[in-house]
């Protein structure tokens, strides 16, 4: 069965697309078939997989808005598959307002492609509204990164309590983990909410080990590649391990 895992929490700046990009690449290198959704109007992961959001012709909005089929761009670096998006996604939340349903919508325009990946995972914007709802209606999974930062973690309650509305109409869905981002072994405060993370969230679902702040991963990001692609991964090893380890606990799911 196709697993769909979106990447949620409504805090932004969080790496919640570099995790998605990392993870989908790992996912695709482990002989998987990936598809990357775009669900942020702000159009990071869009870019960060080498394409100019506002060239795009045809993007996830078209299909949310104007029933046509998902337009899907094939066989992107690092051998993934990506639903694009830009700036017009932003119109959407109002768009669907009165829509029948509206909460299914992109449950429905994924049906007819889900069949031909193993994984999609979506990247949710950074917000509580519409958009994210039909993301977590539409998942099997929720993967929740969390910023190793205490008005981050405090921030984690609503979100916690929109997973359990949403669970009341999607039932299925399930929280895959939660990631820690951002984080410095060498900073007392990190290291204090690591604990608190673990503490309390892991009786929820598992805490995978922390992702580290990193500058080659805002490089990679810019230069449209996951890190697994960037020159020198024997500095950046240790990563690597993380985001391989993690994808493997996606497959396991």
């Amino acid at each position: 069965m196709t697993k769909i895992i979106s990447s949620f929490n409504q805090a932004g700046g969080v790496a919640k697309t570099t995790l998605i990009h990392n993870l989908g690449f790992h996912l695709a290198d482990r002989g998987n078939r990936v598809l990357l959704v775009d669900l942020d109007p702000q159009a990071s992961l869009t870019t960060f997989m080498g394409l100019e959001p506002a060239e795009r012709e045809k993007t996830i909005h078209s299909a949310l808005s104007k029933d046509e089929s998902l337009p899907i761009e094939e066989g992107l670096e690092g051998g993934l598959d990506l639903a694009p998006s830009n700036i017009l996604l932003a119109d959407c939340e109002q768009e669907l307002m009165f829509a029948l349903q509206r909460e299914l919508k992109l449950k429905e325009v994924l049906a007819p492609v889900k069949k031909k990946y193993d994984f999609i995972l979506v990247d949710c914007p950074p917000s509580l509204g519409l958009l994210s709802l039909i993301a977590l209606v539409a998942s099997t999974h929720v993967l929740v990164p969390i910023e190793t930062q205490y008005k981050a973690f405090k921030g984690t309650d609503s979100l916690l309590k929109t997973i359990s509305k949403v669970q009341k109409m999607n039932r299925s869905l399930k929280i895959a983990g939660f990631v820690p981002t951002k984080y410095s072994s060498r900073n007392t405060l990190d290291q204090q909410v690591l604990e608190a993370i673990k503490e309390q969230l892991s009786p929820l679902a598992p805490v995978f080990p922390p992702i580290p702040t990193a500058t080659s991963l805002a490089f990679a990001s810019k230069q449209g590649l996951p890190l697994g692609l960037c020159s020198g991964r024997s500095k950046n090893q240790h990563i690597l391990e993380l985001f391989d380890k993690l994808a493997e606990a996606m497959e396991q799911l």
